[in-house]
């Protein structure tokens, strides 16, 4: 009798038939045959002087203030359009690790590493290289991770293997025809460099040619959808258009957990909503950091996570104030 395959190396090379939800995230995210939209050259100028125009005034304050340039991503945009009170009493918390946020790390690490490795990806394996090199190369992750205890570092090892394992199931095997790039980071200075804008795409696939949009981004989720995870694409949207002049022709959010995927074509009616978004994000961001009015509260799905919720008469009066795993400054993605 022959010894057993691994159970837990790629279920389906380059050129194998690809399961069911590969071929389901196959068909959306390539889309063969259909015609890519073009966009105007003047797009992205038309954007940009809108965002200028709107944070202009807050550009100024910074620079009134002699403050440092704002770096402003997702997570930020997300929760100052949320409770601004809450906003405020995290951002003035220290980023702490744990093993949740360090197994998000490790395991987008050891997804990078499954495009590049030299012998059939075993995600055991490749998550125990990328922990390796994250504890050698100093990185927090890795710098918290080996001080860890037992426990946490199992659990770290575990929640990444899985999260990588059903990458390797779920996603099709990337071709290197369709330009794969993995945890691409995207970046617009607003205001004389004063404000910035930043974001990183899990994967990009595909390229520009001309003014024809040719490329997909997707981030890849665990858990539950969020509403939030549109916006975020959005935004990555928005930085891309800045940054070449056309953007990408697709947004799509991979669900491991489900093996499932939604996708929003973009637009320029996706691109104007997403630009106004960031702006107003940004005129709240530095008028509450620079404490130039009371923060407004609101109640939400995220009150029971907020260090405030014990005092705050607007969480008491909303019985429906549930926990949200997929609110706040954690990597909630692999």
């Amino acid at each position: 009798m022959p010894d057993p395959q691994p159970a837990a190396t790629v279920p389906c090379a380059i050129g194998s038939p690809l399961n069911p939800a590969q071929a389901r995230a196959n068909e959306l995210l390539r889309s063969p045959g259909d015609a890519r939209p073009s966009f105007g050259a003047a797009l992205a100028d038309r954007v940009r002087a809108h965002l200028e125009d709107v944070v202009a005034p807050a550009a100024a304050a910074l620079e009134a203030a002699a403050a440092k340039p704002m770096y402003i991503g997702k997570y930020a945009l997300g929760s100052v359009h949320g409770c601004e009170a809450r906003h405020l009493a995290l951002e003035g918390q220290p980023f702490q690790l744990s093993a949740p946020v360090v197994a998000g790390t490790v395991a987008h690490r050891a997804i990078q590493y499954s495009q590049h490795w030299d012998r059939p990806p075993v995600p055991a394996d490749l998550v125990d290289g990328a922990l390796e090199r994250l504890v050698a190369e100093q990185d927090r992750n890795g710098l918290w991770f080996a001080t860890a205890s037992s426990t946490e570092r199992a659990e770290v090892r575990g929640a990444a293997v899985d999260r990588v394992t059903k990458f390797l199931e779920c996603f099709p095997p990337l071709r290197r025809s369709w330009l794969p790039v993995l945890e691409s980071p995207l970046r617009a200075e607003l205001g004389g460099g004063r404000i910035v804008l930043s974001g990183r795409v899990d994967l990009v696939l595909g390229r520009t040619v001309g003014l024809v949009a040719g490329k997909a981004f997707i981030d890849f989720k665990t858990g539950s959808r969020f509403p939030g995870h549109v916006d975020d694409l959005r935004f990555y949207a928005l930085l891309e258009t800045l940054r070449l002049g056309v953007p990408p022709f697709r947004l799509a959010s991979y669900y491991l957990d489900q093996g499932d995927i939604v996708s929003e074509d973009v637009s320029e009616a996706v691109l104007e909503a997403a630009a106004a978004r960031a702006a107003d994000g940004v005129v709240k961001v530095v008028e509450l950091r620079l404490a130039e009015r009371e923060p407004t509260r609101r109640a939400g799905p995220s009150c029971r996570r907020c260090p405030l919720v014990d005092g705050c008469d607007e969480a008491r009066r909303d019985p429906d104030a549930t926990d949200d795993d997929e609110d706040g400054p954690r990597r909630a993605v692999p």
